[in-house]
């Protein structure tokens, strides 16, 4: 068998070292790809592959880029404070990664596995390499509650709907508790190339649009830790009902990048949420469950955007329900652009887009008003929602991503029926009553009174000179009439049921 020089046969090595190969699951703790490595070889070589082309389409937005410099320089930090070194490394991993391992003399490569089409392909082509040297190929769950291919129906079909899976998975014993942090590594004898993380040029230059990131987050496993902790116990009782007013900024986890980049695992919050709740605190909120049921939902809605992704690879790219891929979309450049920069003249739209340029982050609620703006009110299609938001969001994570969008644009095995379509004043009224969010956001609205916030084209003339705005001027007057555009999207995709049935 052919080696490069230097490289030890495999009848040399002796199990003396692993390979992990990091990739969405830039932690130490509960991290079983590592910890299994650990167990089988003395040595082991840590690598990180950034390969831009990977993802084609869906190659890393600029948020998700500037997320990833900070983490894996956290990742590093830990890496060598535990003894061992992080190996950075640029370009088509089915190469690299059986390259290095057999330079190592590694007799195993492991890494978490991915329920990313792309991610799994890759996969494969890396284990046949490895098995051309004679090394194992091990992937480990990393990134789920459970095994995605275990969940089943009591016919043993795949689920489509949210409810019965989230059923299913609370009737499941617990995830096993989570693996203990890594303390101790020891690399294998010699120098091993590695890339700068700086040259690879992952933060924003110029214009340096990341100011608003890092004021609002702390990438890496410690950071995520202390989020997590500070949200479990200061705000998990009040979840059921603060986690639906987008101006109380401690009302949601904000875990979700933390989870996008594996710096903490759905493992670990799952049962740190359970151990919170334990402590005597069960308080119902006003949908009669209590913060940490409510808590948990949304750690099960992560797994099922998984599980869909993962049983249905082309979800990022083609709707669920194929009969809607005979839904006419408008072409509506303008439309998309006001929207994308929070000029649509609809304030809780605008001020949930301008917090996702500043910060890489939308509250959730806020997520689904302004996707059902851009799908139902202005009916651009939810493919070109969900590529600006995958630019945009530092978690930007393609199965949420693409789950959530099509949920909203009705076009999802699980959606919300066509004929509901947010309203966004009714919204605004309802979850951001005192306007709190949409004056942080909206700046130009600040001194517009609480019944004219939300709706401003309808203020008398005398109230928007009072608070000093001139519609089309001072703020954009609406891009669409709201009755007009719920009618006209109404009928769309009432015609595109009709022509499926």
């Amino acid at each position: 068998m052919a080696h490069k020089p230097g490289a030890k046969a495999a009848s040399d090595r002796g199990d003396d070292t692993a390979l992990v190969w990091f990739r969405n699951d830039l932690r130490l703790a509960d991290h079983r790809p590592l910890t299994e490595a650990l167990q089988e070889a003395r040595h082991v070589l840590c690598v990180f592959v950034l390969d831009r082309k990977a993802g084609g389409a869906w190659a890393l937005g600029g948020a998700s880029l500037w997320w990833l410099h900070h983490s894996l320089a956290a990742l590093a930090e830990a890496i060598g404070k535990a003894g061992g070194t992080l190996i950075l490394r640029e370009g088509d991993a089915a190469k690299i990664i059986p390259a290095l391992a057999s330079e190592a003399g590694a007799a195993s490569v492991h890494c978490g596995r991915s329920h990313e089409p792309v991610l799994r392909e890759l996969d494969r082509r890396v284990e046949k390499a490895l098995a051309q040297h004679d090394i194992a190929f091990r992937s480990h769950r990393v990134s789920t509650l459970f095994e995605l291919d275990t969940i089943r129906t009591q016919t043993g079909k795949v689920y489509g709907v949210y409810t019965p899976f989230a059923r299913t998975c609370r009737g499941l014993p617990d995830p096993e508790p989570p693996l203990p942090p890594v303390k101790q590594l020891h690399a294998p004898d010699g120098k091993f190339a590695s890339d700068r993380l700086e040259d690879w040029h992952l933060l924003p230059t110029r214009p340096d649009w990341a100011g608003g990131l890092r004021d609002a987050w702390n990438p890496g496993e410690a950071g995520a830790h202390a989020r997590m902790q500070r949200f479990l116990a200061d705000h998990l009782d009040d979840y059921g009902d603060s986690r639906n007013i987008p101006g109380n900024e401690d009302g949601t986890s904000m875990l979700s990048p933390h989870l996008r980049w594996g710096e903490l695992s759905p493992v670990q919050v799952w049962h740190a949420a359970r151990e919170a709740n334990g402590q005597g605190r069960a308080r119902k909120g006003s949908t009669g469950r209590s913060g940490f049921d409510t808590f948990q939902g949304e750690i099960l809605w992560h797994e099922f955007a998984a599980y869909l992704l993962h049983h249905n690879p082309a979800m990022p790219d083609e709707p669920l329900r194929p009969a809607y891929n005979r839904l006419r979309w408008r072409h509506d450049p303008r439309g998309l652009q006001a929207w994308q920069r929070g000029q649509t003249g609809v304030p809780i739209v605008d001020a949930g887009m301008r917090q996702l340029w500043h910060i890489g982050w939308m509250h959730n609620r806020v997520r689904m008003i302004t996707a059902s703006l851009l799908t139902k009110h202005l009916l651009v299609s939810w493919q070109e929602g969900e590529a600006w938001f995958w630019d945009t969001l530092v978690d930007g994570d393609l199965a949420t991503n693409s789950a959530s969008w099509q949920w909203v644009a009705g076009t999802g095995t699980d959606s919300q029926p066509f004929f509901r379509i947010f309203n966004p004043v009714t919204q605004g009224r309802k979850f951001d009553p005192d306007g709190a969010y949409v004056r942080r956001w909206v700046p130009e609205l600040q001194r517009l009174g609480d019944r004219w916030l939300h709706e401003p084209w309808e203020a008398p003339e005398a109230e928007l000179e009072r608070a000093g705005i001139r519609l089309g001027d001072h703020y954009p007057r609406p891009v669409i009439s709201l009755t007009e555009g719920r009618d006209r999207a109404l009928a769309a995709f009432r015609n595109e049921v009709r022509a499926a049935s």
